[in-house]
């Protein structure tokens, strides 16, 4: 198989195609640590899209509670020990090199192997069937935390602060990561699974598609789902009305998804980055998206070891165990924990852009205002500043302006009740 270079493993992988990107790339930054578990996106998405007669299993998007939580079940637990097993018979130790971050290389190098270079010689990736059983149940495990070790009349005597709570559980929301190297489209024998290369958006192209289920199979996500009354597969397609401004909502400019567009937590911020030619994030510090994935750091991939390059980004939630997160998040789990519980000036502006316009932003810029507060966090001293950040459409034009403390509203004594 051909050589490609992922940036997120620090490394060149084996994988099916030759090196190709898109102009632009679809991505999202998910924050976990603000998400209530509504399922307001999955409402959405599903409303949308898979509302018809053999999509009453897909959820395009749904919103898991881990530890325990999975949807179809297992499904990342099942991957995890194939690919230990994988390791184990080729005599390879899967560990990161955090010595050798870089700007190539801002996580370290990964020394283990993806799921392309562990699949065998009849598979492009390693991967399983889910049983028709794992996809009966999108809520699996909801809400469910953790063993609690209470004390006397069921007390801890400890309590729960950070870094980790005892007791502890946290949503992951989930959509298709519209991969850089999917495994889905590597897998696909009929090659009918192909990136837009305007936007990198991932589809299967369904005239070509012949229902054999190798992108089931091997989308390490489990985001492509077969219909049986069609005989093909389907999958999320990234709204991509919305997002070609072809909606008759957009006024000619890019749109978030509607998972995106809902979500009442304000966790979502979704976006179009500029892609190299060489794959590489065009460097654009004014760029949300940019600024907190790759400026920040504090939006990590998931699953990163897969080898996928997916184009879904995590805030990390500061209260579960690190161990638990490292294995989710790979080895920039502290550092984004650390630069998230006390944000810079700069980042606490831009974290107030998430879900506050149904147009995707491509650059902002922050007026400064007066210092609000001054203590410590995290043991070093720690300044509020009471910004404006503005956010820019594509077209340049001002989409969305917001300060970092929302101004306080008293209803009137004569009507305390009214609305």
């Amino acid at each position: 198989m051909p050589n490609v270079y992922n940036w997120h493993l620090g490394r060149e992988m084996n994988y099916a195609f030759e090196e190709a990107h898109p102009n632009q790339q679809f991505a999202a930054v998910f924050n976990i640590n603000r998400c209530i578990g509504c399922q307001t996106c999955t409402g959405a998405c599903k409303a949308t899209w898979t509302f018809s007669k053999g999509q009453e299993y897909m959820w395009w998007n749904n919103v898991e509670t881990k530890p325990y939580g999975s949807y179809p079940q297992h499904w990342d637990i099942k991957l995890l020990q194939k690919l230990d097993a994988a390791h184990t018979d080729a005599g390879v130790a899967s560990r990161w090199d955090g010595a050798s971050q870089s700007e190539a290389a801002p996580y370290g190098v990964y020394d283990g192997l993806t799921i392309s270079e562990a699949g065998g010689p009849n598979e492009q990736a390693l991967g399983y069937l889910p049983e028709d059983k794992e996809w009966r149940a999108p809520n699996f495990y909801e809400d469910t935390s953790t063993s609690y070790k209470g004390g006397q009349l069921g007390l801890s005597p400890e309590g729960a602060s950070l870094p980790e709570h005892q007791a502890w559980f946290f949503y992951l929301m989930r959509i298709c990561n519209h991969c850089t190297y999917p495994a889905c489209a590597a897998a696909c024998p009929r090659k009918a699974i192909y990136k837009r290369p305007e936007d990198g958006i991932v589809l299967i192209d369904q005239a070509r598609c012949r229902g054999y289920r190798k992108c089931v199979e091997q989308c390490p996500y489990k985001k492509s789902m077969y219909r049986g009354t069609t005989g093909v597969s389907e999958k999320c397609v990234g709204c991509y009305p919305r997002v070609e401004a072809s909606d008759p909502m957009s006024e000619g400019v890019p749109m978030e998804t509607r998972c995106m567009a809902v979500c009442p937590g304000k966790i979502r911020l979704n976006g179009l980055v500029d892609i190299d030619e060489n794959g590489d994030w065009v460097n654009q510090p004014d760029h949300p998206l940019y600024f907190l994935v790759r400026e920040e750091k504090i939006a990590l991939p998931l699953y990163p070891q897969f080898g996928t390059e997916p184009n879904i980004y995590y805030i990390p939630p500061r209260w579960a165990p690190r161990a638990y997160l490292h294995q989710m998040f790979g080895p920039g789990v502290e550092h984004a924990i650390e630069r998230y519980t006390a944000p810079s000036r700069r980042l606490l502006a831009v974290l107030q852009l998430f879900r506050t316009t149904q147009k995707m932003l491509f650059r902002f810029e922050i007026e400064e205002g007066p210092l609000v507060q001054a203590g410590e966090m995290g043991g070093q001293g720690w300044e509020l500043y009471n910004d404006t950040v503005i956010g820019f459409d594509r077209d340049g034009k001002e989409a969305v302006r917001i300060s970092v403390l929302e101004p306080f509203i008293e209803r009137s004594r004569e009507r305390p009740n009214s609305i």
